[in-house]
């Protein structure tokens, strides 16, 4: 029996060491985690201070850009024109120090004037076709007026959003990272437009509203506008940090009782459902699917990590109901003529849907 012992002693201590270094792995990935944390949590002051220097007020709205910045999902943007949507985009991507793309979106932009174009060019070996990148091959891209152009085009800039790569005569190009699409409409000329798809809206995560400032703060913004040029915006961050966010966010904790009320929530929005209010039987003629769900969740995480909590509440899930779902709950022809707004429906929503016990 003596003779067995020995070979036995160095597969002990081996697990012992495997066990001890992944210990450490463990112990240095919480520290990275929870640096990255006070990070962010340290740097949120900052960056409402450093956007402060060319928006004034639209709190809600930079709010909302932050969670889809930090949960990794594209935003759609409605709005007049004139209210600094540009600005707010470009400012956002000066703090988190990425490269700020914008495209204007016309009826006569090919998808090659997005994603980029082959040409031929002379070289040492002769000629030979070499691609040059689109204006899509950057960090934060501001598609201006996408419901301008014909849904071809469209279709391009939505292959980057989804897949992150354009593909050029057959070869794919991949986009650097991170990659965020922050696309506008006007809501006020819609005469030769190409209103996107269901489908297409969909990919954004969000539909943020831009409205009319307040006469405080409109007053605010013509005496600041007039008097002089406004301080260069300080970067915060890099992409890299943008990267670590969206690891971060996505291993903040849930409890299961708050995905099963977001989901019954995006359910009930689908008419003709058994136990769909008769509200959205009346009025609604397409409902939120799965991927709304998957939103909310993602909004409702980045929202409690940015006030500094490791779990997700109902509140969370609530405040980022409305932009998850604007877009994605249609209401038909009998709403619109009764002066139905698809944000009564979704006030309805909130308060029909059960919530969770624990909250």
């Amino acid at each position: 029996m003596s003779n067995d012992l020995p070979p036995v002693l160095p597969l002990v201590s081996t697990a012992a060491d495997a066990f001890v270094a992944e210990r450490d792995a463990a112990a240095d990935a919480f520290a990275a985690e929870r640096e990255t944390a006070e990070k962010l949590l340290a740097g949120r002051a900052r960056i409402e201070a450093e956007l402060a220097k060319v928006i004034v007020g639209q709190r809600e709205v930079i709010e909302q850009i932050m969670l889809a910045l930090l949960a990794g999902g594209h935003c759609l943007i409605t709005g007049a024109p004139g209210l600094a949507k540009t600005l707010l985009v470009k400012s956002i991507a000066q703090v988190f120090h990425l490269e700020f793309r914008r495209i204007q979106f016309t009826p006569d932009l090919m998808p090659a004037d997005i994603t980029g174009t082959e040409i031929l060019q002379d070289g040492e070996g002769g000629r030979k076709l070499t691609f040059v990148r689109g204006p899509v091959f950057g960090n934060m891209i501001l598609a201006d007026e996408i419901n301008r152009t014909p849904p071809k085009t469209q279709a391009a800039l939505l292959e980057a959003m989804q897949e992150h790569q354009v593909t050029a005569a057959g070869v794919r190009h991949v986009l650097a990272e991170p990659f965020f699409v922050l696309a506008t409409q006007n809501p006020i000329e819609m005469e030769g437009t190409y209103p996107l798809p269901e489908a297409q809206l969909d990919r954004f995560m969000f539909n943020v509203v831009m409205d009319y400032l307040p006469e405080a703060d409109e007053v605010r913004v013509v005496q600041q506008t007039t008097a002089g040029r406004p301080a260069p915006i300080e970067a915060l961050f890099t992409g890299e940090d943008v990267l670590r966010f969206h690891e971060l966010v996505r291993k903040v904790p849930v409890a299961e009782e708050m995905v099963r009320y977001a989901v019954q929530l995006v359910s009930a929005s689908r008419p003709h459902q058994p136990g769909t209010p008769d509200y959205v039987n009346e009025w609604v003629s397409w409902g939120a699917g799965t991927r709304a769900g998957q939103f909310l969740i993602l909004g409702a995480k980045a929202r409690a990590l940015l006030q500094g909590r490791a779990h997700v509440t109902v509140d969370d899930i609530q405040a980022v109901a409305a932009p998850t779902l604007r877009h994605r709950v249609l209401l038909n022809y009998r709403a619109e003529a009764e002066g139905i707004r698809v944000e009564e429906v979704i006030k309805r929503l909130l308060a029909g849907t059960k919530t969770p016990v624990s909250a």
